[in-house]
């Protein structure tokens, strides 16, 4: 397991990337998280420099995350997760809520059935092999792109195996997971993009059926904690000041 530990003391602060991303992306944020906490993040298997691959259902990460806490003693960890982490932080949260004091998820939803990976792939078959850089950022248009790929001796190529995110997405497709939503006790905080293009409703019914907070930020895309970094600081120190019960 890669896990990168940016400081801090006291309760652990667990970070969990989305698809495509990895724990370093997590830095700017790591930053003012670090008076609330001990921070760490890790590269998801399949991502980053986690030298572990599949099999890649949900409980697998899960099951990550939770040894995660458990070795660096963590517990009870506020589990933060943007889009694909911020299922697993759900589903973690839902089967070890001895390991999860609040959770905070950033725009995902809990059920795309009958969605297939084919609606994208064919963004991922088009890219190019990529020059540089420059390159890289002029067709990859993601928050902090530059640190999900790596120079390799014909070009620059993402640091994960399309066919592993294919596969991982899939499963997406093909559960519904309000099932975890639905046992979720401790605090939640749902951060939707008002941009992201999720399916609507799911995002503020989680806060309900949780009991938790919801927020969307309309002039944001997918990734808020980039795209409106200073309306998703704010949300989230609030739900560490005012509903996570000290240590």
């Amino acid at each position: 397991m890669s896990v990168a530990e940016f400081g801090g003391s006291g309760r652990g602060i667990l970070l969990l990337h989305g698809l495509m991303s990895r724990a370093s992306t997590w830095w700017t944020v790591a930053q003012w998280l670090k008076p609330y906490g001990r921070v760490v993040a890790t590269d998801a298997r399949g991502h980053g420099r986690n030298p572990q691959k599949g099999p890649y259902r949900t409980e697998d990460f899960v099951a990550d995350a939770a040894a995660v806490i458990e070795r660096l003693d963590l517990a009870p960890a506020v589990v933060i997760g943007h889009s694909m982490g911020g299922l697993h932080a759900w589903a973690l949260a839902a089967t070890r809520p001895d390991l999860v004091a609040g959770v905070v998820a950033e725009d995902v939803v809990p059920d795309n059935t009958g969605r297939t990976v084919d609606e994208w792939r064919w963004y991922f078959d088009s890219w190019p092999v990529f020059q540089s850089l420059a390159h890289v950022r002029s067709v990859v248009q993601v928050p902090r792109v530059e640190e999900m790929f790596e120079e390799r001796a014909d070009g620059w190529h993402l640091i994960a195996d399309l066919d592993d995110l294919y596969e991982i997405a899939a499963e997406w497709g093909r559960r519904s997971y309000w099932d975890f939503v639905d046992a979720i006790r401790c605090p939640t905080l749902t951060i939707e993009a008002g941009r992201g293009g999720l399916r609507p409703g799911q995002m503020a019914e989680v806060a309900r059926r949780t009991g938790g907070h919801h927020l969307v930020v309309p002039e944001s895309g997918h990734v808020v904690h980039d795209e409106a970094p200073e309306v998703y600081r704010g949300a989230v120190e609030a739900f560490l000041s005012g509903s996570i019960s000290p240590v």
